[in-house]
């Protein structure tokens, strides 16, 4: 079975090329089928090989499929070459499971569309292709030319909708500030093959380790670039301004971006090139500075949204910064099962508030929402377990499990301490109060609408299936890593040890079990923060924003702290005026001049075009007796 690997990425790169090709000559209902037909087989065949894996797995837990020879230039020889390992199966696990669900939720969300709709599931294919490429790949250039197709993708996607400019101008934004990480990592690669003599992922650790010493420059340096593009694609601080406005798109992109792909793309990076990070130290600790960072800066910001899918976006970046924090801390195991996890609920909350979304007629402000549960039951409960799972209420949810362990590793790691797991902590009590925000606003309390009293459920099987499935996942999906004091079953840490470290622990002044009631009950005081707040007496939070200092410090944290009126005043704005003062190119003056010169003589030479033949006669004479007289006076 481990054979067909290929077949993992193959079968959505075929939905794609077909799609691409004749799409748009085919049935809406063959469209829909290839695209969502394919990530489904794809899923199949993973599963496969996944049970296959587990079943009798290869020496060393890692597999290889050599497929061809892909350069072979001065020494420099990369193959395309698939490796899976316990950490590429969970995320492929992942990518597969969720982006079928996606999919197939896509065949009737989308089905309104009146053109575009074989074209969004052709990107959405070469999305899926290209990120299970980067997963696979054996070597970091292959992995690299997954990394720029997740990226290509996301600007398709984001900008589905190309005739409303905004949209267009979100998609522009994903694609250069994502750049600018994915140009730091290429200078990382560079380094990496020009020291090390290879891009063979493995080879690479194993000649790192042995060459370069904890702490040395050159493992500095290709770490931090490493890094750089990680906070690229993962939007964290400060690359992470690109995430909010790339809810342009539509929402099963988003659910896309944001749940099993693009964004954990950073984390798997890390994850990969883990041993550089290990070598590395201050290196890796600005990742879990970053992810601390991040996880308060989003979490705060996501109170302030009143676009459900905004609001989703930043916790979105919050999440991702808790993977980020246990990647720095060490904890590799508790960031992929954190990755899995929060693929399962994020996922759930964008396709529930894509049933909302367009239940309302494509209203996305919550202020303009309010008491739907009635009306939109399924979307109710589903986007109340992915809050619940989001806001890791204890026992019940599989967030529960993974946060926790988060913080735990936090708490007990030899890089963690007191400060990280401080700002992990407080970021629970955040994630707690802007989910359960978003819930009350959307689900309770009085209708501010008189369109909703028209509003029914019509989602059919297509979009319940994946949302139900979703539910059932985000509420099981930890029991694969139930805690010791609760019953000794830690399956997900046993098995993703075969490819990365386990945590090096130097700290127990509490109990796991004392750690867990503290997350706990920060959890349920953050739904309670809610419930007063924006359900049992809103107007506490409307008084204190109708104060001027409430009203301006609301608007700072919605705008995302004003980052882009920072990126615009230091970066867009200097880079405009410089364009605009250099509009004739200093550099282009050289060529300008030559080409002046060539005019001027083409004027003079010109001149002696005069079409008269005795003029020419009199010419050829008078050269030949120059010339002549030079040969004789020589």
């Amino acid at each position: 079975m481990l054979d067909n690997l290929w077949l993992i990425p193959a079968l959505p790169f075929t939905g794609f090329l077909i799609l691409a090709i004749i799409g748009a000559r085919m049935p809406r209902s063959v469209a829909a089928a290839i695209g969502a037909g394919s990530v489904g087989a794809s899923a199949l065949v993973a599963l496969g090989i996944a049970a296959s894996f587990m079943a009798a797995p290869p020496q060393g837990h890692v597999y290889t499929q050599l497929l061809w020879r892909w350069i072979d230039v001065g020494g420099f020889t990369p193959d395309i070459a698939f490796t899976i390992d316990a950490l590429s199966l969970v995320m492929v696990f992942v990518i597969t499971i969720v982006g079928f669900m996606i999919h197939l939720y896509s065949t009737e969300s989308m089905a309104g569309e009146e053109e575009g709709y074989s074209r969004f599931f052709a990107y959405m294919n070469l999305f899926v292709g290209s990120m299970l490429t980067l997963v696979l790949a054996d070597n970091l250039l292959l992995l690299y030319l997954g990394w720029e197709g997740v990226g290509l993708c996301s600007y398709l996607l984001i900008g589905f909708w190309y005739k409303d400019p905004a949209n267009g101008r979100a998609a522009m934004k994903a694609f250069i500030v994502t750049r600018v990480g994915d140009a730091a990592m290429a200078f990382g690669l560079f380094i990496l093959y020009h020291n090390l003599g290879t891009l063979q992922i493995h080879e690479v650790m194993v000649r790192a380790a042995e060459q370069w010493p904890s702490g040395s420059t050159l493992a500095v340096a290709a770490a931090a670039l490493l890094l750089g593009g990680a906070v690229g694609k993962s939007a964290q601080i400060p690359l992470q301004t690109w995430l909010p406005d790339a809810m342009a798109g539509p929402t099963p992109v988003s659910a896309l971006i944001h749940a099993a792909t693009m964004v954990t793309a950073g984390v798997y990076l890390i994850a990969r090139t883990h041993v550089l990070f290990t070598i590395a130290p201050q290196v890796q600790l600005a990742v879990a500075v970053i992810g601390a960072a991040t996880l308060l800066l989003a979490g705060i910001s996501a109170l302030t949204q009143w676009d459900i899918k905004r609001a989703l976006a930043y916790s979105t970046m919050s999440q991702i910064g808790y993977m980020f924090l246990a990647l720095g801390v060490g904890a590799w195991s508790a960031a992929i099962f954190h990755f899995m996890v929060h693929a399962f609920f994020k996922a759930l909350l964008f396709l529930s508030a894509g049933v909302v979304i367009d239940s309302l007629h494509h209203e996305r402000d919550m202020l303009k929402m309010g008491g739907l549960r009635r009306q939109l039951p399924i979307a109710f409960w589903c986007f109340l377990i992915g809050a619940a799972s989001l806001s890791a209420l204890p026992l019940i949810t599989a967030g529960f499990y993974s946060k926790d362990l988060i913080l735990w590793e936090t708490w007990t790691s030899a890089q963690g301490g007191p400060w990280l797991w401080a700002a992990g902590l407080a970021g629970a009590l955040l994630t707690s109060i802007y989910a359960f925000r978003m819930v009350f606003l959307t689900f309770y309390g009085k209708p501010h609408s008189d369109a909703q009293h028209e509003i029914s459920d019509h989602s059919g099987l297509r979009i319940r299936i994946p949302l139900i499935t979703l539910a059932v996942l985000s509420l099981l999906g930890g029991f694969v890593q139930v805690p010791e004091t609760l019953g000794d079953l830690p399956l997900f840490s046993e098995f993703i040890t075969t490819a990365l470290p386990a945590t090096v622990s130097v700290s127990n002044a509490f109990s796991e079990s004392a750690m867990q009631y503290l997350s706990g009950v920060v959890s349920l005081l953050g739904v309670f923060i809610a419930y007063i707040f924006f359900l049992y007496n809103p107007l506490y939070a409307r008084n204190f924003v109708a104060k001027p200092f409430g009203y301006a410090l609301h608007c700072f944290l919605y705008g995302g702290w004003n980052f882009d009126r920072l990126y615009d005043a230091i970066i867009v704005r200097p880079f405009a005026y410089a364009a605009r003062a250099n509009k004739r190119d200093v550099i282009d003056l050289f060529y300008r001049l030559i080409a002046l010169l060539h005019i001027v003589a083409n004027h003079i030479l010109s001149v002696t075009q005069s079409g008269l033949v005795r003029r020419y006669a009199f010419g050829i004479a008078l050269g030949a007796v120059i010339i002549l007289g030079m040969a004789v006076f020589r």
